[in-house]
């Protein structure tokens, strides 16, 4: 299942100003790795190295040896950043998931360093890949094992998106302990801040 970017037709960006048509920025080139944690599952998603399609990879059973797992993924797909979805309620606010989530960015970004990591909200994106499965004729029993790889492809590709929208990465850079930041931050973006997706 590849996702559609918004906004783009193809791998091209168009240039901006041009007349009748609406902005589209660029994309950090690289293969990005997105994570959507659950408790019993996780699902992981990969983006094209252009950073213009998201699809799902894979599901890794959560527990002893998820975080090894996750680095040899990364490793092998050659991940130039990986994206950890962070779950908040309709309101933005955030409860006992979004604390688990950001604890294991935090584990997930001292595995991986120096590739950074990110927290990027994943509100819906769970329900959205359950829908889209039943869609696709699947039923509750077929979609249990590869939904949280769907969810996590949405995720990514939200997270995509955002970034050809407003020329910024999605979400924050996660600190790893000590207060340094996971990866490289960009001018002006601080590692607790970002643009949020």
């Amino acid at each position: 299942m590849l996702l559609r970017p918004s906004g783009v037709r193809g791998s091209k960006a168009r240039p901006r100003g041009t007349p009748g048509t609406s902005e589209v920025l660029p994309v950090r080139e690289g293969v990005r790795l997105a994570v959507d944690v659950g408790s019993v599952r996780i699902g992981v998603a990969r983006s094209d190295p252009g950073g213009v399609l998201a699809s799902p990879l894979t599901v890794v059973r959560s527990g002893p040896g998820e975080l090894a797992e996750l680095a040899a993924l990364a490793v092998a797909a050659g991940a130039s950043e990986v994206i950890v979805g962070l779950p908040t309620s309709l309101s933005g606010r955030e409860g006992s998931a979004a604390a688990a989530a950001r604890r294991f960015a935090a584990d997930l970004a001292g595995r991986l360093a120096p590739v950074p990591v990110r927290l990027v909200d994943e509100r819906f994106t769970t329900t959205q890949a359950h829908d889209a499965l039943r869609r696709s004729g699947k039923d509750s029993r077929a979609r249990r094992p590869i939904v949280d790889a769907a969810a996590a492809a949405m995720l990514l590709q939200a997270a995509l998106d955002t970034e050809r929208a407003t020329g910024r990465p999605p979400g924050h850079l996660v600190t790893l302990p000590g207060g340094a930041p996971s990866g490289e931050t960009l001018r002006g973006e601080s590692p607790s801040g970002g643009a949020g997706a």
